[in-house]
């Protein structure tokens, strides 16, 4: 009973407090951003791409200035204008000759940008007070201006530009060129658009396309404005914040030159190389006939020897097979073995002498001749039978 009333002393304070909390405690839905991803999340123009394909124009990223044609689009961002001159005058040019190019606040080298378009940057005094203020995302609603008046529209009479945490509202731009279209607030003008060559040039002081950026205020509606977009268009968004590989670089300046030196390079290698196997495929083994032997030996015997290694053999032959013969003939004079064996072959004693003590160079049908009569010898006494006994 006891133990009982201790649960009960702590279970109704505790039912008590979790009454109290659900009866002030409401469950709401509530939209968390879900993090970029793949291309959204390296590259910075991912939805201004997507957004000018969807009012029928091409688009591309690039990170090296390519001269487009003349009736493209470039949209440049973090980009430093006069790095190198020879870029610069490739875009100027572009530009005189028809191009359309859009240029927000984060272009470096602005001197010769302001020198060559007409559109100067105006810098008021700054309040410090308003340092931290200013530091904030902020949407302001800018008048837009064509051929320097106002634009009023059935829709809406201003526009809301949000500026980054890049752009500082104490400047604007001016210029003395006539101004084509222009957003104005009461700080001055906050984008501006002039004429130069046959083309264009529009600066924008912010940094509104990059990102969820698009998305804020009517940053959707000044990008369209901005490019002057039509329907077949080519956009491209020139970018240096994500520089291009050491190796692209030298391939894209030097291809010409990149080419002929690897070609030499893996021919170098080729002709230095390992070998794997030899340079001509082996021939197919096959079995010579033994006369085909007998001449292959025969010719390298006289290549080598001038023939005498051939006559004395072919004599030593005809010795054996007269010995097995002629009784005693190992025995006899020269003069009596020449004369034993005309007599048993038939042949003339003083050739068969000349032939067997053949003496000093001969030319080559010589040698030939006395050769084949040696043999000739020796097969006469082969096929002849029985035992000639000496005289």
């Amino acid at each position: 009973m006891k133990r009982a009333g201790i649960w009960i002393a702590l279970g109704v304070p505790v039912a008590l407090l979790v009454g109290w909390i659900a009866s002030r405690t409401a469950w709401v839905d509530v939209r968390v951003p879900v993090p970029l991803r793949g291309d959204a999340l390296r590259n910075p123009f991912y939805a201004a791409q997507r957004f000018v394909e969807a009012l029928g124009a091409r688009s591309t990223h690039d990170r090296m200035f390519i001269p487009p044609p003349p009736n493209a689009v470039i949209v440049i961002s973090d980009w430093h204008w006069s790095l190198s001159p020879n870029r610069q005058h490739a875009m100027e040019r572009w530009v005189e000759s028809g191009g359309r190019l859009v240029v927000t606040d984060t272009v470096f080298g602005d001197p010769e940008l302001q020198r060559w378009s007409g559109i100067s940057m105006r810098v008021k005094a700054r309040d410090e007070k308003k340092n931290e203020t200013m530091e904030q995302n902020v949407c302001r609603s800018l008048v837009e201006e064509r051929d320097g008046s106002p634009v009023k529209t059935p829709d809406a009479t201003s526009r809301r530009m949000c500026y980054a945490l890049s752009f500082e509202e104490w400047k604007s731009f001016t210029t003395e060129k006539p101004v084509a279209w222009a957003l104005r607030g009461p700080s001055g003008a906050q984008a501006m658009r002039v004429g130069v060559g046959r083309g264009s040039v529009t600066r924008i002081n912010a940094r509104p396309f990059q990102f969820r950026g698009l998305l804020d205020g009517d940053h959707g509606w000044l990008l369209a404005t901005a490019t002057q977009i039509r329907r077949g268009d080519e956009v491209h968004f020139l970018s240096e914040e994500d520089h291009p590989s050491l190796l692209a670089l030298v391939w894209f300046y030097g291809a010409p030159a990149v080419v002929p030196a690897l070609a030499l390079l893996a021919l170098a290698l080729w002709r230095h190389g390992v070998r794997l196997g030899p340079l001509v495929a082996p021939l197919q083994a096959a079995r010579r006939s033994l006369a085909e032997q007998i001449r292959g030996t025969g010719q390298f015997a006289w290549r080598h020897g001038g023939g005498d290694s051939l006559h004395a053999a072919s004599v030593r032959a005809l010795d054996e097979a007269a010995a097995r013969r002629i009784s005693g003939y190992s025995r006899l004079p020269a003069a009596e073995r020449a004369a034993a064996l005309a007599r048993l072959t038939g042949f003339d004693q003083h050739a068969l002498a000349a032939a067997i003590h053949h003496l000093g160079a001969r030319r080559a049908h010589e040698i030939r001749n006395t050769i084949a009569l040696v043999e000739a010898a020796r097969r006469q006494i082969v096929m002849t039978t029985g035992t000639v006994a000496r005289r």
